[in-house]
């Protein structure tokens, strides 16, 4: 997929959005006509889906933006920035599940209407999981971690939805009125792991952390296969920034090759690093392998100027 249509990946947000508002409104019927502090917390997590969802549609906006004088690497990493907010919604979501559970586990109520109520949420469940479904899919296909981070929070809202039916369901085959509010805690407790792997994964990406090791596995296998006796690489560096994967190198080469020479093999390496790998830039420094200097970034030292050989 081109940077420009990139842009086309907004519709999964609007869906996302659209699922959201659907789930809000069915949620809250569902606890309106039970009671049950379960059914709350679990339309409580939609509601930040919504906001979550919101801000997914304004990170795939901005980071389909193309570089400018101002953005020369352009505004990927926009999708670093929404997975973050929408974990710590995540976070706030879950105190208020937790806060409420304790509550009603301290003054047990009556469940009403159970029936009608767990089928309002099966129905929920349903569609966030179809949709779920369609932006985890999508999200992997092209590379958004916008995508991906909000069709994992949708998966993880189904397993909720879940499990307050079989605690609701719990409640009405025993009779312990508690079960309900701790069902509740346990879900709070799932959400609040959601979001801190939501928010570690992100953190990385915004410190540029390397590629995974399935993509430096294929970076290796290339070089491996323009390197020998006259040509060598090192200062190999990954980083991620939203669906952009960036590579730089050093690559050495005898002092005695024109320019032309070097600029070809430098370019065989970038052309089949893109051809491997979606999405990625390489930039490649052309050094002479005789010359000292050409290692200090391999030696992490910086070497005295007379070890260039003059006197």
């Amino acid at each position: 997929m081109s940077e420009s249509s990139r842009a086309g990946l907004a519709r999964f947000a609007w869906l996302s959005i659209a699922a959201a508002l659907a789930t809000i409104a069915l949620k809250f019927g569902a606890y309106a006509l039970t009671g049950s502090v379960g059914l709350l917390s679990d339309a409580l997590e939609s509601l930040v889906n919504l906001v979550a969802a919101i801000g997914a549609l304004i990170a795939l906006i901005v980071s389909a933006r193309p570089a400018n004088a101002h953005y020369h690497f352009a505004r990927t990493k926009a999708e670093y920035l929404s997975a973050v907010v929408e974990g710590v919604m995540i976070f706030v979501a879950a105190v208020f599940i937790i806060i409420s559970s304790v509550r009603r586990f301290l003054d047990p109520q009556p469940l009403e209407n159970i029936g009608v109520g767990l089928g309002i949420s099966i129905v929920a469940a349903l569609l966030n999981g179809a949709v779920a479904l369609l932006l985890l899919r999508a999200g992997r296909r092209e590379s958004s971690v916008t995508l991906v981070a909000d069709g994992k929070h949708l998966m993880t809202d189904v397993w909720t939805s879940v499990g307050v039916v079989i605690g609701v369901l719990l409640v009405a085959a025993t009779g312990i009125l508690r079960l309900d509010p701790v069902i509740a805690l346990l879900v709070g407790l799932n959400i609040i792991w959601t979001g801190y792997r939501l928010i570690s994964s992100s953190v990385g990406g915004l410190l540029d952390r390397a590629l995974d090791p399935a993509k430096q596995a294929v970076i290796d296998e290339i070089l491996a296969e323009f390197a020998g006796a006259e040509v060598r690489f090192h200062a190999v560096r990954t980083r991620e920034a939203g669906h952009r994967s960036y590579v730089t190198m050093h690559v050495l080469v005898p002092g005695s090759w024109s320019v032309a020479r070097g600029h070809d093999l430098a370019e065989s390496v970038e052309r089949r690093l893109c051809e491997r790998l979606a999405h990625v830039d390489v930039a490649t420094h052309l050094e002479p392998i005789e010359d000292p200097r050409a290692y200090e970034e391999e030696l992490g030292v910086e070497l005295p100027s007379s070890s260039t050989g003059e006197s």
